[in-house]
């Protein structure tokens, strides 16, 4: 599309500068859109003004000082710009004849656009006005001259005419490109700018605020770095630098401040290589980066799951035998070595099964469960839970600044994680000291949780291995898999984990998706997305004996379609596999957290991927189900 719009601009200067008129072209705001060769001929224009987004004042301002408007004196400068800019904002069409300093004529004629802004044509008239001069000087003796000249003249304005309305047509096509072009750029979910050689911006749709929060929206003529703010122009000033070397790069880079995940396209502007400017396209990618983490996961866990399949259950058997022949030798008469011995390879046996089971736990494809989940009382069941394994002088500090607002989130799958780090933490602590847990939202994106503790803090290996399996440092005491088991299962639902060293001791933060969960339902317009015509005839009978008024669709195109049309949909149930190929994790994907309270259902095992992200993202009911599992799905007691 980028393209394309090039190569249009392209050919419209190019036919602009055939014309014979000096053009210029200015927005609503005064600043230059476009000027042909004539214009820059005509007045001996610099270079620098005639570069789009000049102001108009400063083009006036360098007419005056060379003498285009006659002898004003210098103390008026500043008064006559400022009638000549309001005159222009009031955007009145006119037309008006003046001689230059040189001594030739031009005509003036400005016409306003209907989006704004104005076109002005400049032509050399010095001709026309010589044979006026020669018709008042020598009409009595120079008749036949006279009816030469008057041809002539009749014959140029003919031209003139012709000229104009060529003009015409072409001020329409470059509105109604100019229009086409604004609202494209301001519809799409995107930040789109140009930027010149001096790393201003010289055009950006208004779309900055909605790819980085809290960054300004009007931004022509700022800098780049003021624009975006110094984090994020440190993180994209090697690629720009690039650009302007005639390079182009797509990269992806985290806007700190916001936690955003940010992608950019950085395009060189090929039609001046001397005075290059970029093009730059960027957008919020952090929900797909989300999922596509979740999804790399996945496949992560699928290939562990088949190197330890295999290995698995040949592994069972011989525990099974080992523990069956020691449990007949505890059985007999022996020594009391030798019974030691045999206390011995039991635990090992029994703990060789254990590992065995959370491997299995492990490498199973566990899909998130999502259910409204309060924060508050979530955190008081977590700390009952944890308070009996603190041992001696080990104290746990809470921090809950989350709102009283249900979260989507899947609370066995968190309390394991966050157990799972507590006991880590209480273990640094080694008999004494306070562990703290912090809940809080960031940048209205993440749910964080934060663990910390006064232990001795993480050591450089382990900073380095703590999330990779079977790595650990509490020799045979530890299996190894705890944190690479919280690292799993928070990966699976879109999050991550990091751990570092804080000011007292080691510290985990774990960052999961903010999914606000839905109020209650109340009965309304549902919308029904189901590919199989009798399931959905049976599925909207259930839909209409909950007193809910039902609407369908049987893909994801008709939904859309759906959605636009009716924004009072209250409800939205789709199947995950429908008709063509988008499903309904592609539908509720685009959807914002808080839209329309979105629920999937489906007959696809919980170990198939599209079931694992889907569930990371709304509700999941499997098929088949009656009226009464459907009702209490959707209207949980």
């Amino acid at each position: 599309m980028q393209r394309a719009s090039s190569t249009t601009q392209t050919m419209t200067i190019a036919g602009l500068n055939l014309i014979k008129q000096a053009l210029s072209i200015y927005d609503s705001d005064l600043n230059l859109v476009v000027a042909n060769n004539r214009f820059r001929e005509m007045f001996s224009t610099p270079e620098h003004l005639v570069q789009p987004g000049t102001a108009f004042a400063d083009t006036i301002r360098f007419l005056f000082a060379n003498g285009e408007y006659g002898i004003i004196s210098q103390d008026n400068i500043d008064s006559f710009v400022q009638d000549r800019v309001n005159l222009a904002l009031a955007f009145e069409p006119h037309y008006f004849e003046r001689q230059r300093a040189d001594g030739r004529w031009i005509s003036v004629e400005g016409s306003p656009l209907p989006e704004g802004g104005w076109v002005a044509v400049y032509t050399d008239i010095t001709s026309a006005k010589r044979q006026e001069a020669l018709l008042r000087s020598r009409s009595e003796e120079l008749s036949d001259q006279v009816l030469q000249h008057a041809e002539e003249l009749s014959a140029t304005n003919r031209k003139l005419e012709a000229t104009v309305n060529a003009l015409e047509e072409v001020k329409r096509q470059l509105t109604d490109s100019e229009a086409r072009m604004r609202l494209t750029a301001e519809m799409m979910p995107a930040h789109i700018a140009h930027v010149g050689p001096d790393r201003h911006y010289t055009y950006s749709n208004r779309r900055l605020s909605a790819v980085i929060p809290e960054r300004p929206s009007n931004i022509v003529g700022m800098h780049i770095r003021e624009a975006l703010g110094e984090n994020a122009f440190i993180s994209i000033r090697p690629h720009l630098n690039a650009a302007f070397q005639g390079k182009p790069s797509v990269f992806e880079f985290n806007e700190h401040l916001s936690t955003r995940r940010i992608r950019a396209a950085f395009t060189p502007d090929a039609n001046d290589a001397e005075n290059r400017g970029v093009y730059i396209l960027s957008m919020d990618i952090t929900e797909e980066t989300q999922t596509r983490v979740a999804l790399q996961q996945t496949r992560r866990r699928e290939i562990a799951a088949q190197m330890t399949s295999g290995v698995a259950h040949d592994f069972s058997n011989l525990l099974t035998i080992i523990l069956g022949t020691q449990g007949k030798l505890q059985r007999m008469t022996l020594p009391k070595n030798a019974r030691l011995l045999v206390e011995a390879t039991l635990g090992a046996a029994r703990r060789g099964g254990t590992l065995l089971n959370r491997l299995a736990d492990m490498t199973a494809q566990r899909a998130p469960k999502l259910l409204p989940t309060d924060i508050g009382t979530f955190i008081a069941d977590l700390e009952t839970l944890a308070s009996p394994t603190l041992e001696g002088k080990v104290t746990l500090i809470i921090e809950n600044n989350i709102p009283q607002s249900p979260l989507l989130l899947d609370p066995a799958m968190l309390q394991d994680s966050l157990v799972n780090l507590l006991l880590n933490a209480r273990d640094a602590c080694g008999g004494s000291g306070s562990i703290f847990l912090t809940a809080e939202l960031i940048q209205d994106t993440w749910i964080q949780f934060t663990i910390s503790d006064t232990g001795p803090g993480f050591s450089v290996e382990a900073l380095r291995h703590a999330l990779e399996p079977f790595f650990t440092t509490k020799g045979a005491e530890g299996s190894g898999l705890g944190l690479a088991m919280v690292y799993d299962m928070t990966k699976i639902s879109g999050g991550h984990v990091r751990i570092c060293n804080g000011d007292a001791g080691g510290k985990v933060i774990l960052r999961l998706p903010l999914r606000k969960a839905a109020h209650p339902l109340t009965p309304g317009l549902a919308l029904l997305v189901e590919d199989n015509t009798d399931l959905r005839g049976l599925i909207r009978d259930m839909l209409t004996e909950m007193k809910h008024t039902v609407i369908e669709a049987a893909s994801v195109e008709e939904a859309r379609k759906l959605l636009e049309q009716l924004p009072d949909i209250k409800l939205l149930l789709s199947d995950i596999s429908l008709e063509g190929d988008a499903t309904g994790v592609d539908l509720i994907r685009n959807l914002p957290n808080d839209a329309i309270p979105s629920f999937l259902m489906t007959s696809l095992p919980h170990t198939d991927p599209l079931y694992i992200e889907g569930a990371a993202r709304a509700p999941i009911l499997p098929k088949p189900f009656t009226a009464e599992q459907l009702d209490l799905f959707l209207h949980p007691r």
